[in-house]
Parts: structure tokens; C-alpha cells; sequence
């Protein structure tokens, strides 16, 4: 049987922390309609025994047993499981950011629509240096989709955040487009090690100066390497996030403890 949730790492203020532990355990033990903003990479059910190109050479894409696909029955049900109880933890106006490839945004999309979000955009990150296709049968990946909806109703009294303004003024005073063209992780966000799906902090810091105000609580049930924690501190926000995974969850803990001073 798992242990429960644990924190591994809490902020000095205990405004915000890291749970060691399952995410759904993690999410049914947090206070109702209490989070701003949710930002989260889940996995892309990817690891079926292909290759890639990694710095040029043919690699497994096997990442784990958590990124195994089990069917697509099955993982929609796992979409939803987890997307339902995002939507439970959100305030009214609040807003989530789902990442992924055609692999994983078709069921994360429709499970939303289900259960009863709204989607507001999907964002497209281009990738400038994308690994080649190996295949040569078809034509290269090189972008992954953003997916962001709000729990408010459309013409209801709760309204999601969004700083138009903002937005326009980084982009150099034009309404800013769905595509952005970003590089992948650099290496210097990667100086305690890597997560094998690990995003850019400018994709995640964008989304969120779009999408919430200093101070406002922001969740990631997937935190992977803690590169939404990262952002998020960065940026004056609060965070919450779980890993069930070990060896990221130290990850995690070390990039958040070089933001600011921490209690453990």
C-alpha cells in the first residue's frame, strides 16, 4: 500500500508547499473552489516502445510506467478522473492550463467539455529546433498544444482573469496570437538534473502573467520537475504541487529552494 502524502518541501511563509504522494489523495484533502489558477503537463501516454532522436541519436521513448498507455478507454477515465477533481479545487472564475501532444490533448479537450469547463484558447508552442523524424512518415512534431478553460460560465457573474493588457504590451502593442514560438528547455534551468518532459519556465511564466495576479494560489497535480512552482514563486504567486515520483520530487525540492528560503 502507497504511504500517504507527505510535504517535501514548504516555503518559509508556509504560503506554499510540495506533497510527496498521490495526486488525487493530495487534491480530495484541499479546501473546495480554494485555488486561482491550475498549470499542469500530465503524462502523454507515450512510452509504447518507440524511438526518438535525442542529441542526434536514436533513443527508447519509454519514460515510465506512469507514461504507459493503457488503452484509450483507459486513459481518458484518468483524464477525467484527475480533471474532475481539478475542477472541484477551482475557484469560480478560475482558470487551468493543460499541456500535450496529439497523444493526450484530443481526451484532455473532450473530458473538459464533459465535465463542464470552457475552453478559451488553445495555445500552440512551436518549437524552433524540434528532433527530426526518424520515421520519414510523417511530418515532424514540433509543436505541443496548451489547452486553457475557465470554470466560469460564459455571460455568468464569475469572470476568469486575463491581462489583456499585459499580454498586448509584451507583444510589442498587438493582441497576442495562439502560436508562440519558444525554445525548448535550456540548460541552465537543467543544472540539478532533468525531467524527460520538462517545460520551458518562459511557456509556464507567460501563461500565468496572462492568467493570474501577484498573490494568487497556483496548482500543479503533475509537478514533475517543479518548473510551475518555479515560475509561479518567480513571479510573486503561491504555489501547491504534487510528484508522486522519488527522484523528481528531489528534483523539484531543489529548484524550489534555490527561488527562495524554505523551511525544510
Amino acid at each position: 500500500m502507497a504511504a500517504r502524502p507527505v510535504i517535501a518541501w514548504e516555503s518559509a511563509d508556509q504560503a506554499s508547499c510540495l506533497y510527496h504522494g498521490d495526486r488525487l489523495e493530495v487534491m480530495a484533502a484541499l479546501p473546495e473552489a480554494s485555488i486561482d489558477c491550475i498549470w499542469t503537463d500530465p503524462p502523454y501516454f507515450l512510452s509504447n516502445d518507440g524511438t526518438t532522436c535525442i542529441a542526434g541519436r536514436r533513443a527508447k521513448v519509454n519514460k515510465g510506467e506512469w507514461d504507459r498507455s493503457r488503452g484509450v478507454a483507459h486513459d481518458h477515465a484518468v483524464n477525467r478522473e484527475w480533471l474532475q477533481a481539478c475542477h472541484r479545487l477551482l475557484k469560480p472564475s478560475g482558470t487551468i492550463w493543460v499541456s500535450g501532444t496529439l497523444h493526450v490533448y484530443l481526451s484532455v479537450g473532450m473530458a473538459m467539455m464533459e465535465i463542464g469547463y470552457r475552453i478559451l484558447n488553445d495555445i500552440v508552442w512551436e518549437k524552433p529546433n524540434p528532433p527530426p523524424n526518424l520515421g520519414c512518415r510523417c511530418f515532424t512534431h514540433s509543436t505541443e498544444v496548451i489547452l486553457w478553460a475557465t470554470k466560469a460560465a460564459r455571460g455568468g457573474k464569475d469572470r476568469h482573469v486575463f491581462n489583456y493588457a499585459a499580454m498586448k504590451a509584451e507583444n510589442e502593442g498587438r493582441q497576442m496570437k495562439n502560436v508562440w514560438r519558444m525554445a525548448a528547455t535550456g540548460r541552465a534551468e537543467k543544472i540539478h538534473g532533468s525531467h524527460p518532459t520538462q517545460k520551458p519556465l518562459a511557456l509556464v511564466e507567460r501563461c500565468l502573467r496572462a492568467s493570474t495576479h501577484p498573490g494568487d494560489l497556483v496548482f500543479d497535480p503533475f509537478a514533475g520537475s517543479g518548473s510551475t512552482g518555479v515560475a509561479a514563486l518567480s513571479m510573486g504567486r503561491r504555489f501547491i504541487g504534487c510528484e508522486l515520483e522519488s527522484r523528481y520530487v528531489n528534483l523539484a525540492r531543489a529548484r524550489l529552494r534555490g527561488v527562495g528560503p524554505a523551511d525544510n
